[in-house]
């Protein structure tokens, strides 16, 4: 019988049985608080927005205010700085082996709830996110899970929330793979999987499938559609730059603001409010204004209008210290730009190309996949939202061009901003060398000392004395870099007694440089390659103004700072406020 144990012990308790059975539990979990979150989220918007004759009451104006400061003062009480995200996951799971504080991603969920409730203009995915790895964290730490599992068990939380507000389990993995873990792995992908699957189950059980119902839309023109969806997707690009670049701008206006932190919720809920009063449409999750747009119901101006302040009223809301996501609104967008683009095609070619309707449905992925920098989750949950399959091609090709000109635009997504501000680059789920993440501009000495053309070797030596370095750029007499002179030109170049040899006899005048924009990787390297120990830092304008200079010495000690940094603010890192 003992045997019979032992041998069943070792077939089935494995670490990876563990973590499938695990994943299973927390998707239904995840899918079970998420049917909570969005009754509730349901039943409040109804009753503070459903009114008669669809007439707003001008108290509407300060109920998004309301909530910010409902917020505001939450958050304040309870979670300080520590507010928790998207962008937290993304750094936990890289940098802290997937280990987050469920308490803060379960209070954000609820700061969430507020601030769609109150109108605010943000979506519903990243609650459901932040509640699956709330559910993953607490199993996790129940069971004192090492990090490999921990980790796992995050992205499992994280798949099955996604899975959940967009019945979508293959976009719910995907987008793991793509945002959260930034890698694929069977020991990984086999749990995120379950976890999809079995919160999708649960919430299509209480819920039913329940895709976006659109019209049948396909491409008319196989020669000329094309062109036209590559012009849009360079255009979702712009649009995808400028709502990435908008909300940190709406953000780092908000930081300089000199009130208490509480109140700045409430200000921003205050605009949010005023833009929806003459504008509703802004409000919540925008998922029927959506629906009107993928059916040929809106004008081109409305939708036009609605374009740019969706993206005002969503930094505005998060930018202030608001929760919520960022997909919904991103997909907002991407509708309304696509229905005016459809509209203005089908104005000039009006035989030859499909309905708006058509390019506001490929606007919608094209936008989220330059906003998060994740065009194969943009594909799979437009599929998955639709279940049509006949503009697939479109898509696919906008939701690339898209992502390729944000990229270029702004190198990192509306999560991964966030973590480069932090002093991390993430990049396929790992930390990038921290010599990336440095620049000459921020670590280069500015005050330089420097040689004229005119000057001799016996100034250089006695420069050399004064200031105990080896090596100094000289100028010509416009100012402009002339060359270097170093300790070994010196020993080289001038014999005992020649102390009024001019310098540029002695000094090498084919000087390598370095620019202020430039990673301290890149310089180190430049270093190596020339076996130089120092570099002056000159104009990219015209490579001969001399701004600071750069040693091998400044590099390391910016190195050990920059970790000593990291090792300090580590778990008590203050971490900004907003829930995307």
């Amino acid at each position: 019988m003992n045997n019979l144990k032992n041998e069943l012990q070792d077939r089935y308790y494995t670490e990876g049985f563990i973590s499938n059975f695990l994943a299973i539990i927390i998707g239904i979990i995840t899918a079970l608080v998420f049917v909570a979150y969005d009754q509730v989220t349901y039943y409040f918007t109804t009753l503070f927005f459903n009114t008669p004759n669809n007439s707003l009451p001008i108290y509407i104006i300060l109920l998004p205010a309301a909530g910010g400061l409902c917020v505001g003062l939450i958050s304040y009480k309870f979670m300080k700085k520590s507010r928790c995200g998207v962008a937290e996951i993304v750094e936990a799971t890289a940098l802290q082996g997937g280990k987050i504080k469920s308490k803060f991603a379960f209070y954000e969920v609820f700061l969430s709830m507020i601030s769609i409730c109150t109108g605010g203009s943000v979506g519903k995915e990243a609650p459901g996110i932040l509640a699956g790895t709330g559910v993953g964290a607490t199993v996790a730490d129940l069971l004192k899970s090492p990090d490999n599992r921990f980790r796992t068990l995050i992205a499992c939380g994280a798949s099955g929330g996604i899975a959940a507000a967009f019945h979508a389990p293959l976009a719910g993995v995907v987008f793991v793979v793509e945002v959260i873990l930034g890698e694929l792995q069977t020991r990984t992908l086999i749990p995120v999987v379950l976890s999809s699957v079995f919160s999708t189950l649960v919430t299509d059980i209480i819920f039913g499938i329940q895709p976006i119902q659109v019209s049948y839309y396909g491409m008319e023109s196989p020669f000329r559609e094309p062109v036209l969806y590559i012009i849009m997707g360079l255009l979702a690009g712009i649009v995808a730059a400028i709502f990435i670049k908008c909300t940190y701008l709406t953000q780092d206006s908000f930081e300089k603001l000199p009130i208490k932190p509480y109140l700045k919720p409430a200000l921003g809920g205050l605009v949010v409010g005023c833009i929806g009063y003459f504008y509703p449409q802004i409000f919540g999750i925008g998922y029927d204004v959506i629906k009107q747009s993928l059916n040929n119901e809106l004008a081109m101006q409305m939708l036009l209008i609605l374009l740019v302040l969706k993206i005002v009223a969503f930094a505005f809301t998060v930018g202030s210290g608001g929760s919520g996501g960022a997909i919904v609104p991103a997909l907002f967008a991407g509708s309304m730009l696509g229905g005016g683009f459809g509209k203005l095609v089908n104005y000039i070619f009006p035989l030859s190309t499909a309905p708006a309707g058509a390019y506001a449905l490929v606007g919608m992925g094209a936008v989220f996949a330059g906003v998060v920098h994740a065009p194969l989750t943009a594909m799979l949950i437009l599929f998955e939202l639709t279940r049509d399959y006949s503009l697939i091609l479109p898509l696919m090709l906008t939701c690339v061009i898209s992502n390729v000109i944000s990229t270029h635009l702004h190198e990192e997504s509306i999560y991964t901003e966030l973590l480069r501000r932090r002093g991390h680059v993430i990049r396929a789920g790992t930390e990038v060398n921290v010599m990336e993440s440095l620049t000459v501009r921020d670590n280069m000495v500015r005050d330089v000392l420097f040689l004229n053309v005119k000057d001799t070797a016996a100034n250089l030596l006695n420069l050399m004395h004064k200031s105990k370095h080896a090596g100094f750029p000289v100028l010509d007499n416009q100012g402009k870099l002339a060359g270097i002179v170093t300790l070994h030109d010196m020993r080289d170049k001038v014999k005992q007694g020649e102390l009024e040899k001019p310098i540029t006899q002695i000094m090498s005048k084919n000087v390598v440089t370095a620019y202020p924009d430039e990673s301290l990787d890149i310089v180190l390297k430049r270093l190596a390659a020339h076996d130089v120990g120092r570099l002056p830092v000159v104009s990219r304008k015209d490579r001969i103004t001399l701004i600071g200079i750069i040693t091998r010495s400044d590099i390391v000690k910016s190195y050990d700072r920059e970790i000593v940094k990291r090792m300090q603010t580590g778990e008590n890192d203050n971490l900004k406020p907003d829930g995307r």
